[in-house]
């Protein structure tokens, strides 16, 4: 019967553990704009990239560090509306992905990390998840 207990007992904190390590971050704010960042350990990463089909805007970032490519967190995001021509999101990424609940429209995005700014144009679509790979060398 202890060893039965015993099983079960450890069983259970495996199945736990796993389900822990597969949580996607905490849903944030900024500017009203709900947002999902983060990507750090596996399990989070494999739980962001199947979230991401349910968010209009999907960022990965990265850089070369030694001859190559290393995800990177602690990028800052600022996103303004193309046609109004002001900041409409302004966050930092915890991670090397960042889901954006934008609506439909144009929009500039500007990625600061290390000093180094990248700027991107993207229109997101209803319905449809559009992805930006920024990289920084």
């Amino acid at each position: 019967m202890k060893t039965l207990l015993k099983i079960i007992l450890s069983t259970h904190l495996v199945l736990m553990s796993t389900l822990s390590l597969a949580q996607i971050p905490e849903t944030q704010y900024s500017q009203g704009i709900s947002y999902i960042t983060g990507g750090v350990g596996e399990g989070e990463t494999v739980a962001i990239l199947a979230e991401a089909k349910q968010w209009p805007l999907l960022l990965e970032m990265s850089q070369i560090e030694n001859g190559r490519g290393v995800w990177i967190f602690g990028a800052t995001i600022k996103i303004m509306s193309a046609a109004k021509k002001q900041i409409v999101f302004d966050a930092q990424a915890d991670g090397p992905y960042m889901l954006v609940n934008l609506v439909p429209g144009d929009y500039l995005i500007d990625a600061v990390y290390g000093g180094v700014t990248q700027k991107r144009s993207v229109s997101i679509k209803a319905d449809s998840t559009q992805k930006i790979s920024l990289f920084w060398k």
